[in-house]
């Protein structure tokens, strides 16, 4: 499987974000998305993942059934966590395994790899801002998707937890997956490479 971004242009508010990218992943291939505040990284997400309408350009993915739509073949992290407070942190996972197709109910071994499985029964509600993160981390081992679209994926994540998330990342892309992601930490991934936008002119 590829993604392909083809002379991608995305205006925002009259203005031109995203003017002419282009680049491809393939698998086993990530990106670290750098650059400074307002450089255009969580305008490229999403617009890879289809929230965004391009101006220009194409998104495609090669070697999915629906070439020209990303979205059913990725898992978008963005800054909210996609986290229901009355539910149990079991439950927050189960509906996504659940809603996100190929999900069989067991979540036990996410919720072990993120550290939360001695929390299981406790209403998300009552979490801290880092375990919240945690849990909508953990959706991205309960269904498969091959591109992984994380944008500041590492917001409230002490040390600790971000080595989790980077050797969470480490092995998707290892077992042959695609990840994206825009973040001020590196996350110490040899197989993936930087791409640094530029700050939007003035």
């Amino acid at each position: 499987m590829q993604l392909i971004v083809d002379k991608l242009v995305v205006r925002r508010g009259g203005r031109e974000v995203i003017g002419g990218l282009s680049f491809q992943l393939g698998d086993g291939e990530g990106l670290l998305l750098t650059g400074p505040n307002g450089a255009g990284k969580t305008t490229l997400i999403r617009a890879i993942a289809g929230l965004l309408r391009a101006d220009g350009g194409i998104v495609r993915l090669n070697g999915a059934e629906e070439a020209d739509d990303v979205g059913p073949h990725c898992h978008l992290i963005g800054h909210k966590n996609g986290v229901k407070a009355s539910m149990t942190v079991g439950e927050n996972l189960r509906f996504w395994a659940r809603y996100l197709g190929d999900g069989d109910g067991d979540v036990d071994p996410a919720l072990s790899r993120l550290g939360l499985a001695d929390i299981e029964d406790l209403p998300a509600g009552y979490l801290s801002a880092g375990q919240k993160r945690r849990l909508g981390l953990a959706r991205l081992l309960v269904a498969k998707r091959p591109l992984w679209l994380l944008d500041e994926p590492t917001v409230s994540l002490d040390a600790a937890s971000t080595e989790i998330l980077a050797t969470v990342v480490a092995g998707h892309v290892a077992g042959g997956g695609m990840a994206i992601a825009a973040t001020h930490i590196p996350l110490g991934i040899a197989a993936m490479r930087e791409l640094k936008l530029g700050a939007v002119p003035t």
